[in-house]
């Protein structure tokens, strides 16, 4: 119901307003969720990787006709999916990959460390090469990412095995303790600071990045993320870099959500992205 809720909040409309060529794809088809316990620490495995695998050719066909693919769900390990075709693009193209990980969970999670087996917790760790073999190798390439690809921004729950996990490899996170202390501005200025002039990068959104206050449509809230003001900053900041080449737009649960708000809110926010902009003076 995820994509349906911001195609129904006019997500075309806004990206066509910032002068883009916008064409819908549909919806992809895979296997149901089948509701089940976990099984060797991996919930719905198989349903996962057929998904992942749809999405992988999905968005390797859309960066071969040069578009810019953009990913609606759906939980969050389908980014695994976008992200291992967009890896092998840039490796094709010998171009930097940069992610930017905009969640209020690390997601860094293992089959050893979940406490629910649930692979939306895992995405980041599968591309760095930590979790199941289906998901670890279906870019071709291991790992899919080196942590220090990754920038995580807004994280502010994150299980205690999960933590040290994150610590052991040095996955780059700008918490919201961070913001806190240093300001939206200076956060994403610290996390785009070294970014390549020729870098693919890649936003992968979830949308409980944001407060609930603003965004309640989500399966798995967590208080005191960014402001709507921060956020759109964030975007903005983003958009500034001139080199935003994919994006991930997911965990939107419009069954959650009042009357579409956290939709409209996360179209709204993606504009930014492209470039709309609260920029007046000259």
């Amino acid at each position: 119901m995820g994509p349906e809720a911001l195609r129904v909040a006019g997500l075309a409309a806004a990206l066509t307003a910032q002068g883009l060529s916008v064409s819908d794809a549909g919806d992809l088809t895979g296997p149901a969720n089948p509701c089940a316990t976990p099984i060797d620490g991996y919930r719905h495995l198989a349903e996962v990787t057929a998904w992942c695998q749809a999405i992988d050719t999905a968005v390797a066909e859309s960066l071969a006709a040069n578009q810019l693919p953009i990913l609606l769900g759906g939980d969050h390990s389908l980014a695994i999916g976008s992200i291992s075709a967009i890896a092998r693009h840039c490796r094709k193209q010998n171009k930097p990959l940069r992610v930017l990980w905009l969640d209020a969970h690390a997601d860094f999670n293992t089959s050893a460390l979940t406490p629910t087996g649930n692979i939306h917790g895992m995405p980041v760790a599968c591309l760095c090469g930590h979790g199941p073999k289906e998901l670890v190798e279906l870019s071709g390439h291991y790992p899919t990412l080196e942590a220090n690809a990754v920038r995580q921004i807004g994280i502010r729950s994150v299980d205690q095995g999960e933590k040290r996990f994150v610590h052991e490899v040095g996955l780059e996170v700008y918490d919201m303790r961070y913001i806190d202390e240093t300001g939206m501005r200076q956060t994403l200025a610290d996390a785009l600071a070294d970014l390549p002039t020729n870098a693919h990068l890649h936003v992968s959104f979830d949308v409980d990045f944001l407060d609930p206050e603003i965004a309640p449509g989500v399966g798995t809230t967590v208080p005191g993320g960014p402001s709507y003001r921060e956020a759109q900053l964030c975007m903005e900041m983003i958009a500034d870099t001139g080199q935003l080449a994919s994006l991930d737009i997911v965990e939107l649960n419009p069954a959650l959500d009042l009357r579409n708000r956290t939709a409209e809110v996360a179209v709204d926010l993606v504009a930014s992205l492209f470039g709309k902009s609260t920029l007046m003076r000259r």
